[in-house]
């Protein structure tokens, strides 16, 4: 076993044997850097096949499917801590591991295994946002910027001392996919000059300031219902923070509808009835909330298409005077 001190002697090596673990599309320009840059890639580590969808097809990775365009070693176990795969692992001399949106947490046991450690690229601006869903989490609370970390991993959960970071500005109403496509976009050549930085030892580490740590717990179903007496910032974040998936919810006689694309006309109008809607404007629907009013774009049946909010009142109508999240 190699401690990280000693690791830190070696130096970073000029070009160094790497294997990549990555599993959805957030990684695949990470993926695609490397390769065309002529990185020496050993294999790739991605979540196995997995039934996906109505029908239950089994589906590959996005990771997956630009490794084999590429011609290089696939590898999917279930477990990558397990002790046979860490000998696969070991078998192939790694010097580093590069883990982008991978999908497991790796312990020891696989991250002593290469010569100079594992470099994690996590969507946020560490320490604020660690764990699972830091883009989420950024919209959700209303951030006006976020980033990208380049860090050394530890075994605890994004808690590795910091090699790069970029600041990014979130649009006043950006949603969830499009800051991930944003960040995704820009990963590649921010691992790139990540490892660039390294080779010529202009990147120093900086350890996190726990004290300041936040975490982005993983997204699920259960918050996407709108609570309408909200103020308008607060709901149109929540809209925004869960779209595409899993999209935020309202009610409307028994009924869900699925809510997107929001942004805030104002917070000053006085007297607002919480969930009303206001008025149709331009293929929008204006809803009033707890203090101010907020425009939805795109609205969606579960089970049914998404669409434009004058596509969706067309064969969905939705009055003035109606009030949502009865």
């Amino acid at each position: 076993m190699i401690s990280a001190d000693n690791r830190n002697r070696e130096g970073f090596p000029r070009r160094p044997g790497i294997i990549f673990m990555g599993t959805p599309d957030f990684a695949v320009p990470s993926l695609r850097g490397l390769i065309e840059y002529g990185h020496n890639v050993l294999a790739v580590v991605t979540q196995p096949d997995r039934p996906k969808g109505r029908g239950r097809k089994v589906a590959v990775s996005p990771v997956k499917r630009v490794a084999t365009e590429y011609r290089l070693e696939v590898l999917q176990p279930e477990k990558v801590s397990d002790r046979q795969f860490c000998e696969v692992v070991r078998g192939k001399r790694p010097d580093l591991l590069i883990v982008v949106a991978f999908g497991q947490i790796l312990k020891d046991e696989l991250l002593d295994i290469p010569r100079w450690g594992a470099i994690n690229i996590h969507a946020s601006l560490l320490p604020k946002y660690r764990g699972a869903a830091p883009i989420h989490w950024a919209i959700l609370n209303d951030e006006s910027k976020t980033g990208l970390t380049a860090m050394r991993m530890d075994r605890g959960l994004d808690t590795g001392p910091i090699l790069l970071q970029e600041e990014v500005n979130i649009g006043q109403d950006e949603t969830a996919g499009q800051l991930h496509e944003r960040l995704s976009g820009r990963s590649g050549d921010f691992l790139l000059r990540t490892l660039k930085g390294l080779e010529e030892g202009r990147l120093k580490e900086k350890p996190q300031d726990q004290a300041s740590a936040t975490y982005a717990t993983k997204i699920d179903r259960e918050m996407s219902l709108v609570s309408w007496d909200q103020p308008a910032h607060t709901v149109s974040a929540l809209i925004r923070a869960l779209d595409p998936w899993p999209g935020a919810l309202t009610t409307l006689e028994g009924r869900e509808i699925k809510l997107f694309s929001s942004r805030v006309l104002g917070e000053e109008r006085l007297g607002t009835v919480p969930g009303k809607v206001a008025r149709q404007v331009e293929g929008a629907l204006e809803v009033e909330t707890g203090r101010g009013v907020i425009e939805i774009r795109e609205l969606q049946i579960p089970g049914k298409k998404r669409l434009v909010a004058g596509d969706f009142l067309r064969g969905f109508p939705l009055e003035e005077g109606t009030v949502l999240g009865r």
